[in-house]
């Protein structure tokens, strides 16, 4: 499937409607209710992950923690390596006052996206803020180290600066920061300022589907993040950042956004189609044929996802045209 097949024409709010039905089990299963319906692992509570995002984002806009903490904890049960899911749940540690909570999820953070600059830099002044000076330096180098490569030239070079403003004040003995109050970067009245609204987020996702068109990977990439950022685990944002990975030759993070869209949407056409694809890459035609059988029925009156991975598993490889 190329970026021509994707809902080019689509806005991420609308698709966010459309995906208001679809019902996520956490377990694994159906739910149900009364006894005797089934082994708890396969009856939880059934979730729809981009709406828990959409609940917990309010919730922490609001100062509602609680509220935050229960909603982005359902979305991890879907998707637990969502890099932006668990960076909200940090900011919610942090309205918790729950320093070393909100430590440990910037750090998973990190672990899902070390590109996450909001996570680095709240990590960091967070560790100032419990007293871990030498963590928090060596993350400001980290920092500095990225700003520097970037200079004024990438998307991220305002927050990458302002980032290591932030980090900087936080470590300097004479700062709020140091004596245990909240700093510049840890203050939870931005978590308005973290977090795109509707309109910016159909605003970046339609830019990032032109350049994707463009073949303007790394762009898109960004644009795509910041879509996320309004939207959450959304299957169709994710499929893309899945594509565009592999297209950057990034073929294990590729495979890590396409299984996190097909838990959330095991029927999206879209990454299982890219899912077969990536299998074919990797030499794996029984897999891709999989994923061909899951389409076929999926698409009871055929679609074109089904016909363009066919053609790849024929020629195995990506065939000259697609």
């Amino acid at each position: 499937m190329s970026a021509r097949n994707a809902l080019v024409g689509a806005s991420a709010s609308v698709l966010l409607c459309a995906m208001a039905g679809v019902a996520l089990a956490s377990g694994g299963g159906g739910g149900g209710g009364g006894f005797g319906g089934g082994a708890p692992s396969v009856s939880a509570p059934a979730y729809n992950a981009v709406e828990e995002y959409q609940k917990g984002v309010a919730a922490l806009k609001g100062g509602e923690y609680r509220d935050a903490d229960r909603a982005f904890g359902h979305v991890l049960e879907v998707v637990p390596k969502d890099a932006n899911t668990l960076f909200a749940m940090g900011l919610t540690k942090a309205g918790e006052k729950d320093l070393k909570g909100a430590a440990r999820f910037y750090d998973r953070t990190l672990k899902a996206d070390p590109q996450h600059i909001g996570a680095r830099r709240e990590l960091a002044v967070t560790e100032a803020q419990l007293g871990q000076a030498d963590k928090a330096k060596a993350e400001l180098v980290t920092l500095q180290t990225r700003a520097t490569a970037c200079g004024d030239t990438c998307p991220e070079a305002d927050q990458l600066k302002a980032s290591v403003a932030a980090v900087q004040a936080a470590v300097t003995p004479a700062t709020p920061a140091a004596s245990g109050t909240p700093g510049p970067a840890a203050a939870l009245e931005r978590p308005n300022l973290m977090f795109a609204k509707a309109e910016a987020g159909d605003h970046d996702y339609v830019d990032a589907v032109h350049l994707i068109n463009e073949h303007r990977y790394a762009e898109a990439l960004t644009q795509l993040k910041a879509a996320q950022s309004a939207f959450g685990p959304h299957p169709d944002i994710l499929t893309y950042i899945g594509y565009v990975n592999r297209k950057m030759g990034h073929l294990d993070e590729a495979e890590t956004y396409y299984r996190q869209a097909l838990n959330i949407y095991p029927e999206h056409v879209g990454a299982t189609e890219y899912y077969g694809e990536l299998k074919v890459i990797r030499g794996d035609l029984p897999g891709a044929r999989q994923m061909l059988a899951k389409l076929e029925q999926a698409c009871t009156f055929g679609c074109v996802e089904a016909e363009d991975l066919r053609r790849w598993i024929d020629a195995g490889r990506e065939p000259s045209g697609l």
